[in-house]
């Protein structure tokens, strides 16, 4: 009997520790790089279309059109000044041009542009709501958002904010949350209404540039640039954990399937912090994967669960400058996975 409970108990330390490490880490590494041609100059949201099987890349004045699965470029949307933030909707695609002020909407088959619609100063993050049907242009720059009906391609409101708008999430049912950059907080806004209808402070947390929205459990993800994700309840605000990341965060996306949470840390060093859910409220930094300097945006596929981040090299900086010029020929789309 002693013999038994013994082995019992080795039995039971060794399943914990087997667990542990199975915890310890994510699993993600570099599967593979995507080249994407030209000269853009620029880089920022990428979308993945599911459904399509497609990923767009913001790529200065044009979206690239990559295939999701074989990871080659299969055509591109042109004739813009300064792409930031692309959505697909079932009415078609969308795309911010900061450098005009204007939205334009194009076809997914032909990916020829059939409208455009003006929009404020510097629309930057872009989305679709399905309670509404209708599209927010996130306007950086002017403080509010430009809401367009998705299938007449038109604009039929504005939603003012104030603050600068970053990345905004739809719950389906008719809310929409975004984060707002320089006053560090989230707005809630009813879609149909066209109202913010609640305003919340997010300290700790500074700067918000990610976020993300788990609807199973109600929580909104919001990556801070004082090296933090906050964890809020999606009803009421509440700031109820935070979790440590990486430098110089730009993107924060969920993945409903796995239940983890990345943030795409575009820092010196370059990682993607992936946050995993262990209990009610409760979040761990379960580990944080080397990407490149820079890979600052991302956009998650649920159905492979592969992440995909935008970068490129640079050359160093002269001197007193932040930035050095970008190297030709070395953007590229990074894809982790398993």
């Amino acid at each position: 009997m002693k013999r038994a409970l013994a082995i019992t108990i080795i039995g039971g330390l060794l399943g914990a520790l087997g667990a542990h490490a199975a915890d310890s880490g994510s699993g993600y590494h570099l599967l593979g790089r995507i080249p994407i041609p030209g000269d853009g100059g620029y880089y920022d949201f990428l979308f993945v279309d599911e459904g399509a099987r497609r990923v767009y890349v913001s790529w200065g004045t044009q979206v690239a059109v990559v295939d999701a699965d074989k990871n080659a470029v299969v055509g591109t949307v042109d004739g813009f000044k300064k792409v930031h933030g692309i959505v697909m909707t079932p009415a078609g695609g969308f795309i911010t041009d900061g450098g005009t002020g204007s939205v334009a909407k194009f076809d997914a088959k032909t990916l020829k542009v059939t409208a455009t619609v003006p929009a404020g100063n510097n629309p930057d993050a872009i989305m679709y709501d399905p309670a509404s049907k209708r599209v927010l242009a996130f306007n950086h720059s002017g403080k509010n958002a430009t809401v367009i009906d998705a299938a007449a391609g038109k604009a039929v409101g504005t939603v003012e904010l104030g603050g600068m708008p970053e990345v905004g999430r739809a719950d389906g049912k008719g809310t929409v949350w975004v984060n707002l950059e320089d006053t560090s907080e989230v707005v809630r806004i009813d879609s149909k209404k066209m109202a913010v209808t609640a305003r919340w402070k997010l300290a700790p947390c500074e700067e918000p540039t990610g976020l993300a929205y788990d609807g199973k459990n109600g929580r909104l993800f919001v990556g801070c640039g004082n090296k933090m994700m906050a964890v809020l309840d999606a009803t009421s605000g509440k700031v109820v954990t935070t979790v440590p990341i990486g430098p110089g965060v730009d993107g924060t996306e969920f993945d409903p399937a796995t239940g983890l949470v990345f943030n795409s840390c575009g820092g010196d060093d370059g990682t993607l912090a992936v946050v995993k859910r262990s209990g009610p409220d409760k979040y761990v930094a379960l580990e944080s994967v080397a990407t490149q300097p820079r890979a600052k945006t991302l956009a998650v596929d649920s159905k492979t669960h592969k992440v995909f981040l935008s970068a490129a090299r640079f050359e160093a900086p002269p001197p007193g400058q932040k930035r050095g010029k970008m190297v030709p020929g070395s953007f590229a789309v990074l894809v982790y996975g398993h």
